[in-house]
């Protein structure tokens, strides 16, 4: 399973809130293009039927089952840089 950081998690929870999405919205991460060596995030109202779903500090993340495979194990984190942006990071966990 991803471990979802606290500052990741608050990215999650800060963009899936937004105006007009449900309260089951959450963010996903799914190959872009159906390459599955790049990852997409985005907001999603709900997962998708094959998604595995990880729930963290209160955020809803949706994983793509072909994206869940390269996952397993690994950490997201996010960074915001001086305007607010946020950028998610895939890492290896620190032993």
């Amino acid at each position: 399973m991803l471990i979802v950081t606290g500052t990741a998690a608050s990215a999650i929870r800060t963009l899936s809130g937004g105006p007009g999405l449900p309260d089951s919205a959450g963010m996903r991460i799914a190959p872009l293009d159906d390459d599955a060596s790049l990852l997409a995030v985005t907001t999603a109202e709900r997962p998708a039927s094959t998604d595995e779903v990880v729930e963290a500090e209160g955020a809803r993340l949706f994983v793509d089952s072909a994206a869940a495979a390269c996952l397993h194990g690994k950490v997201l984190d996010a960074r915001l840089d001086e305007r607010g942006a946020v950028s998610f990071l895939i890492n290896a966990p620190t032993r």
